[in-house]
């Protein structure tokens, strides 16, 4: 009972939680229009009931599934790709530590160097069109090594060594020991790096222009002083990132989950043990009642 009673304060106090974030955001949306009113310039503020008027515009356009779509492509693929080379030369680093030596100076150059310096040489080397993944990729990649490398370096000696007492197999220790150690790591870096890739992506997009693309239509907006169109633009980028990183962390979130399933019930062992320790006690039994018997007859 005191544990369902808990339980149903945990909810109420989450409701009103919302309830209070919910009226705090309605309370600056009615501050933004009520500013938007005073002010009445279309060109250094715009409101929310314009900007929902502008985005509802231009989502009755034909291209506008097909200029988001390939902007999500782009980002997408650039982080994917990104974090699996990042994980697996973690991986890699975490074995063999003369190659996480020789990658080190790399690492730290891609942490160090500005983004508008990768714009400039990507737009040399790959264009505009391609310039959004290599971006994302670069951005990307170092949060992802770095983190995950600390999380592998971050597992318990005593487990290890324990694993190795047992003989365990490696995928058993990868999946029991090694994946809890790094996973809240891999976590924490991926949040980072979901937003850094978005805002690269996007910039890349404004900067190199590729067709189609959101970049190009806030570009356009900034161009021809849309303040509306621009504001529209920037809703749909925030509703993008926000659904691709909810889908990606619930991935993540499986990953990290409890594998017991993966373990059989009981090993051959502990049944002979169980058998060998009751085989062991019959005798004894039958021992004691000849010794009963055998006083009965004298």
């Amino acid at each position: 009972m005191e544990e369902m009673m808990k339980l149903m304060k945990g909810k109420k106090r989450t409701r009103k939680e919302k309830i209070r974030m919910a009226l705090i955001v309605l309370f600056w949306l009615i501050l933004w229009e009520i500013a938007d009113r005073l002010i009445d310039n279309r060109i250094i503020l715009v409101g929310p009931t314009h900007i929902l008027i502008a985005l509802a515009d231009q989502m009755g356009q034909s291209d506008f599934w097909i200029t988001c779509g390939a902007s999500f492509l782009r980002i997408a693929v650039g982080f994917i790709l990104s974090f699996i080379g990042g994980f697996v030369l973690a991986l890699v680093c975490y074995k063999y530590k003369i190659i996480r030596d020789f990658l080190e100076p790399i690492m730290i150059m891609l942490k160090t160097v500005p983004m508008i310096s990768f714009v400039i040489m990507l737009l040399i080397w790959v264009g505009n069109q391609a310039l959004t993944i290599y971006l994302s990729f670069l951005i990307v990649l170092p949060i992802i090594y770095t983190n995950t490398l600390q999380g592998l370096e971050n597992v318990d000696v005593q487990l290890l060594e324990m694993a190795k007492v047992f003989h365990l197999a490696p995928w058993k220790k990868f999946i029991y020991i090694y994946r809890p150690a790094f996973m809240p790591f891999v976590m924490s870096a991926s949040k980072l790096a979901l937003g850094m890739s978005w805002k690269s992506g996007i910039m890349a997009e404004v900067i190199g222009t590729p067709k189609p693309s959101i970049g190009r239509e806030m570009y356009a907006a900034k161009t021809y002083l849309e303040t509306s169109k621009l504001f529209a633009w920037t809703i749909v980028v925030v509703v993008l990132s926000v659904v691709f990183e909810v889908f990606f962390m619930w991935i993540l979130k499986r990953l990290s989950a409890p594998m017991g399933w993966l373990v059989s019930g009981r090993d051959d062992g502990d049944d002979d043990f169980d058998d060998d320790e009751d085989d062991g006690e019959w005798p004894d039994e039958n021992a004691k009642e000849e010794e009963e018997q055998a006083c009965h007859l004298k």
